[in-house]
């Protein structure tokens, strides 16, 4: 099924701006089942890779050997927000390996979570990396690194053999050759991964479709999974995206966001993934594209639909707090596919 996705920005009554959205839905073989023009679009995983980057560890029996829960699984997954629950959680984890927040190669950046912004703003002497969205993934490869007794010093570098295995990983559940797989620096220090935007919804399917009852591999997802959407708040936080679609489809289907512009979702039910990128790298229109093609797909139901109204339909309020406008997405067939 071909259909085109725009994000239109309407300032009262007036076409101000258009985002074109590119996306893929996928079975667990790769087959597309609904895609825009350029579902092979290659572009970076980002952030949207975290629950496969975290699968090793699971697979491996780490995550036993540590004790660690469905909240820490959680926000090795996870953007986080950077409250204080997310920074106890992150810092609960490297006190268990016997390591700190110095051992953190993701460095610090101003955390969302307005609360934790004004406590550290008042006391800069505070500023850690486990403020960075990206510090319970961290955690997780320094984990991965003690537990396979490789050094936890340079564990970001691309020839440290938790990267190695990683890429490997991504790769495998994606669908494509490692060594085809063009990788750079991600924000946080790591490598990312250059995927089209089918190969990253194959790999979200697989996460969907993945059991208890299964193969090592499917166990180890589908825990992931499961640790996922049962903390949503952990994976993100207030405000994200990916937590408010989390909860309120209660837990139903699990998404990841990454930056510049990209949404994944795994529909367990359907046994599919989606993959969803702004073409600009915009996310504003993010929320509204996505749950725009849910219920294109009819995977959302009547109170699903309500309870993501202000998702599908984000408000735009000037500097006076005055609402000026919205953002609204409009999926349908191109002519030249009817």
């Amino acid at each position: 099924m071909r259909l085109q996705i725009d994000v239109i920005v309407w300032r009262g009554r007036i076409r101000e701006s258009r985002h074109r959205v590119q996306a893929a839905v996928c079975d667990v073989a790769g087959r597309l089942e609904a895609e825009t023009a350029e579902p092979a679009t290659l572009t970076t995983f980002r952030s949207a890779a975290k629950p496969f980057q975290l699968l090793p560890l699971v697979e491996r029996g780490h995550a036993d050997r540590w004790e660690l829960g469905e909240p820490e699984l959680a926000v090795m997954s996870a953007s986080h927000t950077g409250s204080p629950r997310h920074v106890a959680l992150v810092k609960g984890i490297l006190d268990r390996l016997g390591l700190s927040d110095r051992d953190l190669a993701c460095g610090f950046h101003e955390p969302i979570d307005p609360a934790s912004l004004e406590w550290l703003r008042s006391r800069p002497g505070e500023r850690s990396p486990l403020y960075n969205n990206c510090s319970g993934k961290h955690a997780g490869m320094l984990c991965l690194a003690r537990s396979e007794g490789w050094p936890t010093e340079g564990y970001q570098r691309a020839e440290h053999p938790v990267q190695e295995l990683m890429k490997r990983t991504v790769a495998e559940m994606c669908g494509v050759a490692a060594e085809s797989m063009e990788t750079a620096i991600d924000g946080c220090s790591v490598p990312v991964f250059g995927l089209p935007l089918a190969a990253m919804a194959r790999g979200y399917a697989r996460l969907a479709a993945a059991t208890a009852d299964g193969d090592p591999r499917s166990q180890a997802l589908d825990r992931i999974r499961r640790a996922m959407c049962a903390h949503p708040w952990a994976v993100g936080g207030q405000g994200r995206f990916s937590t408010v679609l989390m909860e309120k489809t209660g837990g139903r289907l699990v998404a990841k966001g990454g930056a510049e512009g990209l949404e994944c979702v795994g529909l367990p039910g359907r046994r599919l993934g989606i993959a969803l990128k702004s073409e600009d790298g915009a996310a504003r229109g993010l929320s509204s594209a996505t749950v725009a093609l849910l219920e294109h797909l009819e995977e959302l139901t009547p109170g699903e639909r309500s309870a993501l109204s202000a998702s599908r339909r984000p408000v735009v309020t000037n500097h006076a707090g005055l609402e000026v406008g919205t953002i609204e997405a409009v999926v349908q067939v191109p002519a030249a596919a009817r």
